[in-house]
């Protein structure tokens, strides 16, 4: 089966790490880029990330924020210019309430980017479903209850939810389009003995990947590991089941809930992956990657008054402006990515010849 989610999907564009080693004097675009269209939702999730408590995640963001169309238009425009090949659509808020979010998903499409989003699901109907499930590369639901009792608890939501999204999948699967639909399924103590039975609900109604992630609760890695030291060992037993299960190529498991590392401190000074992906937050500033969105130490500078293809290339000193070691201890997810990238540039060129 080819892997939807592999940390190695950088090595597929090798012309630009090696302009990491060289420096020359153009800036390489973004290959991905990550737009955060608006900061409401109409979830009320105890542990996102943009509102839990123990997490810096979302310290800035305002919930009144949202990109005005006519700029948006002008970002989407900047994008397929400067060749960008990928973009997702993510919070802060729900992508999909986010009026101008399918005449934007048009024009990126127009201009051969590629397109994906995340979502709660809500509103995964009409048009944008339609056009999502024709276009986009894929959608990935976020998910941490097995029935509607647990949902309605879990995000504050109506009676009955969970139900209406279980339809909502099954309809977007309907319209037999080529957007792979995963859910990202959030493990907690709530839902840790519900894993298994969740999953294969999942793929019995016809998602193509589901991501088993754990809880972030906290800034604090000891924190994270304390919080899932008592249920790990029974989720860890669902996966295994899961995992040995008749493989199917129309389904993927990615298992993302193991060890957890014990500290987040880096070792390294310069974050190149910031260089690959970026964030426009719906406040018109760019951040560094997602786990720093909303945040003043993840600001690379802002496009309120400025295009954004102007404010990517006007210097490279942005770019080396947070210093991981000092200012990322924090729950990472470029951190893998970016220890294999430092490996690989700091290979001697000598030596890089015996495989």
């Amino acid at each position: 089966m080819e892997l939807k989610y592999t940390p190695y999907k950088i090595f597929h564009f090798p012309e630009v790490i090696d302009s990491f080693k060289s420096k020359p004097e153009s800036i390489s675009p973004p290959i991905h880029v990550r737009i955060k269209p608006i900061n409401l939702c109409n979830h009320h999730c105890w542990f996102c990330s943009y509102k839990a408590d123990g997490v810096e995640l979302g310290e800035t963001m305002r919930t009144q924020d949202q990109i005005p169309e006519e700029k948006m238009l002008e970002i989407a425009d900047d994008l397929v210019d400067m060749g960008v090949k990928a973009v997702t659509f993510s919070g802060g808020g729900e992508p999909f309430l986010y009026k101008p979010l399918l005449r934007t998903a048009q024009r990126l499409v127009e201009g051969g980017i590629k397109i994906a989003s995340l979502t709660n699901g809500s509103r995964l109907t009409g048009e944008p479903a339609k056009f999502f499930a024709q276009y986009a590369t894929w959608l990935r639901i976020s998910l941490d209850a097995w029935d509607d009792k647990s949902y309605t608890a879990s995000r504050k939501v109506r009676d009955g939810e969970f139900s209406r999204l279980m339809r909502r999948i099954r309809d977007f699967i309907r319209l037999n389009g080529v957007c792979a639909l995963g859910v990202n399924l959030i493990v907690d103590h709530k839902n840790a003995r519900h894993v298994y039975d969740t999953v294969c609900l999942l793929r019995g109604i016809g998602v193509n990947n589901v991501k088993v992630s754990p809880c972030i609760i906290s800034n604090d890695a000891q924190k994270n590991l304390a919080y899932h030291q008592s249920i790990f060992s029974l989720v860890r037993k669902q996966v295994e089941q899961l995992i040995s299960k008749s493989p199917s190529d129309s389904f993927e498991l990615f298992d993302a809930y193991h060890e957890f590392d014990t500290k987040f401190d880096k070792d390294y000074e310069w974050c190149p992956y910031l260089q690959l992906l970026c964030v426009i937050g719906a406040d018109l500033n760019v951040y560094s990657c997602q786990d720093k969105a909303y945040t003043d130490s993840g600001l690379l500078g802002t496009i309120q008054h400025q295009r954004f293809a102007e404010f990517w290339i006007s210097g490279r000193e942005k770019f080396f402006r947070i210093n991981p070691s000092h200012g990322c201890r924090h729950h990472c997810t470029a951190n893998r990515k970016n220890l294999m990238l430092h490996e690989y540039l700091q290979t001697h060129p000598d030596h890089q010849a015996f495989i």
